[in-house]
């Protein structure tokens, strides 16, 4: 019984000498910490301890014209779609082209069996060379009788007669013209060619196939230079949109989400005559002239409406801009190299930079990045782009 005792008692013992120096040693640190800090605050006099300024990267005021815009989701869309439908019914033949072929107008698609257009030619021709000759015969048989009615050789009625009967050959003659024009647009109909300049799909219809006028689908063309990306801004830009329309031609610019090349630039053509019930959106389109063929018909686009321009706006850094209690600031570095906190007002993003409004001036230095460790009215030194550490941006560089 005496050993357990002693043995409970010594573990209590060795846990209260372990907290014990734990105490003990949070007591020595935070020591070593109050004297750490009451040595920073002193003026410098001997045995005294200064922090070194920390060390940030920086970047100028710069002054330049910025454009005030909408940015916004769009889609675009073929500037001509044709649905290519045969104008005769028969047995198709020939497909002339590869599918996904650039098409130019009055290029040959497809051929329908022409054999019996020809033949239906062939009788229209024979039809009025028929006419004609009956109306050869009417007409001399006329101008017999027409010579004898002076002379009363014969009677009203036949001279009538003749007379009507011309005239019944001379539009058998117009009928028959009609019926061989008829049958040679029929025949013109077999060959079906491009009505456009455009981008071919996929034949809807294999050769061998029976095709009927009218109804049958064998293609769809659709025009991608120029191309139109439809978008829409909120009805509260309305007023806005439709001052700038008023002063000029309004220009975005477009790109897909990934794209890395520069945004295709635009011109707005259209702006739709009524807001869309239920969204509170208006709809707009603009036209981009897509020679490199950057842009597919039934894209989403990321498009950007440019309204107007800010003659010699503010613009620094985005990362320089920092949110505090009071709201944006930034640490603009003064020409004794302190650190000055001031409040800010930024307007739109420029790429990497962002327009301030109120709180700079040009010409100033703000700090770009190391913002962390800086306190206001304290010394910084700036670092130059070949010393930076790593993860540090450069002022004026890219992030």
């Amino acid at each position: 019984m005496d050993r357990r005792v002693a043995l409970e008692f010594g573990r209590f013992n060795g846990h209260h000498m372990y907290h014990r120096a734990i105490w003990i040693w949070l007591c020595g640190a935070s020591c070593l910490a109050l004297v750490a800090v009451c040595g920073c605050n002193r003026s410098g006099g001997q045995g005294g301890f200064a922090m070194p300024p920390p060390s940030v990267t920086a970047a100028p005021v710069s002054v330049m014209d910025v454009p005030v815009y909408l940015d916004e989701i769009g889609k675009t869309t073929a500037t001509e779609v044709v649905t290519v439908r045969p104008q005769i019914s028969g047995k198709l033949t020939q497909q002339l082209f590869t599918d996904g072929a650039d098409l130019q107008p009055a290029q040959a698609l497809f051929t329908i069996d022409p054999r019996p257009f020809q033949a239906a030619l062939d009788f229209a021709q024979a039809s009025l060379e028929q006419n004609r000759a009956q109306l050869a015969d009417a007409q001399t048989n006329f101008n017999r009788v027409a010579s004898l009615l002076a002379s009363k050789a014969v009677a009203q009625q036949d001279y009538d007669d003749k007379k009507n009967l011309v005239a019944v050959a001379q539009a058998n003659v117009k009928s028959a013209e009609a019926s061989l024009e008829i049958a040679g647009l029929n025949l013109e109909y077999c060959s079906i060619t491009s009505p456009i300049e455009g981008r071919a799909g996929q034949a809807l219809v294999d050769t061998g196939n029976v095709v009927n006028a009218n109804a049958t689908d064998l293609l769809v063309i659709q025009k991608i230079s120029p191309i139109y990306v439809d978008f829409t801004i909120p009805e509260t830009e309305l007023d806005r949109v439709r001052q700038d329309m008023a002063q000029g031609l309004l220009k975005v610019q477009t790109h897909t989400q990934d794209d890395p090349q520069p945004p295709a630039e635009g011109t707005v053509q259209f702006l739709d005559n009524a807001v869309q019930d239920g969204t509170g959106t208006i709809k707009l389109r603009a036209t981009i002239l897509n020679k490199d063929r950057r842009f597919w018909p039934g894209q989403f686009v990321q498009v950007r409406l440019i309204l107007a321009t800010i003659p010699k706006a503010l613009l620094i850094p985005a990362e320089a801009v920092q949110v505090g209690q009071q709201g944006p600031y930034v640490f603009v570095i003064g020409p004794d190299g302190k650190a000055e906190q001031r409040d800010v007002s930024p307007g739109q993003r420029q790429g990497d930079k962002v327009v301030i409004t109120k709180g700079v001036v040009a010409g100033e230095t703000v700090v770009r990045s190391g913002q962390l460790m800086v306190i206001p009215g304290m010394p910084v030194t700036v670092l130059k782009p070949a010393t930076q550490p790593a993860g540090a941006v450069a002022a004026g560089a890219a992030p």
